[in-house]
């Protein structure tokens, strides 16, 4: 009995958590790793956003220069200590995915119920926060 409520406790927090990603969200500030170089909207490279879905899939799009690219694939969390990582793998390669690592993996840390952050700056890549817009 002991063993089937924990693991229903880590099965509702799991769920409560694919609750709070499901919807669009978008960036809203990006920073460099020189000084003062953080920009927000209108400001920014290109305006990008990710739909995330419930059934673990999502799709992510970047508008720049007026020429827009979308990409797709699943989503999954990442049991970390202290914090809630969701790794998104992409169906293919493209320019528009950030990461240190793959051209096919974005990993994510989750600030809050409507923030989250991309890893990519760990590496020297701007770091991107999207806002929950829905």
């Amino acid at each position: 009995m002991i063993i089937g409520t924990l693991f229903s406790c880590s099965k509702n927090a799991e769920n409560d958590t694919e609750n709070i990603l499901v919807g669009n969200w978008t960036l809203i500030q990006m920073t460099g790793s020189i000084p003062n170089s953080e920009t927000s909207g209108a400001e920014m490279d290109w305006q990008e956003t990710y739909l995330l879905n419930a059934d673990g899939t999502f799709l992510k799009s970047r508008d720049k220069d007026g020429t827009t690219i979308e990409v797709s694939g699943t989503y999954n969390f990442i049991n970390n200590s202290n914090e809630t990582l969701v790794e998104l793998n992409f169906d293919s390669e493209s320019a528009i995915i950030g990461s240190c690592n793959s051209n096919s993996k974005e990993t994510m840390k989750l600030e809050s119920e409507t923030i989250f952050i991309n890893t990519w700056n760990a590496c020297d890549g701007p770091e991107l926060k999207y806002e929950k817009t829905n």
